[in-house]
């Protein structure tokens, strides 16, 4: 187990070692909705419906070690890839926030060193998601929201 430097989430995203990459995730949530993408434009949309590995409730994914296996299209997030998952990640999203060079929010964990802040502040999909098991595909349009 790799011991986390002071402060590691103000350091480039490049620099982190695995686990600090990890525990810079604020537990949102909001990365595991279903997202469709616009054929003509390329614009992506958030839905309110959810990967069927995303735990409601507490707002991880419940087999985060097997997910690549178990879900096709879920997106092993590095920093090589930033550039172009910045697209799609929410704006309040750590991973998003330290690409752009921006701070940590004060309800982030690291900052606060509360967990359940991010679901406090309203800034987690908590309460407000479907399963996908609930949603046919066909009605996903249905689902798309602003801002998730």
């Amino acid at each position: 187990m790799t011991r986390m430097r002071p402060r590691f989430w103000e350091l480039p995203l490049a620099e982190l070692g695995a686990e600090e990459w990890e525990a810079l995730c604020d537990g949102c949530g909001k990365c595991c909705l279903i997202k469709l993408e616009d054929a003509e434009t390329g614009e992506i949309r958030h839905t309110r419906v959810a990967c069927r590995l995303l735990d409601g409730e507490t707002c991880r994914c419940g087999n985060y070690r097997l997910r690549h296996h178990l879900v096709r299209g879920c997106i092993r997030l590095s920093p090589a890839i930033m550039d172009e998952a910045a697209a799609w990640l929410p704006a309040s999203c750590a991973y998003r926030l330290r690409h752009e060079g921006r701070a940590l929010p004060a309800w982030h964990h690291l900052i606060c060193g509360d967990p359940e802040a991010v679901h406090r502040a309203g800034r987690s999909v908590r309460g407000r998601i479907l399963p996908e098991w609930e949603v046919p595909e066909e009605e996903l349009e249905d689902h798309v929201i602003a801002d998730p």
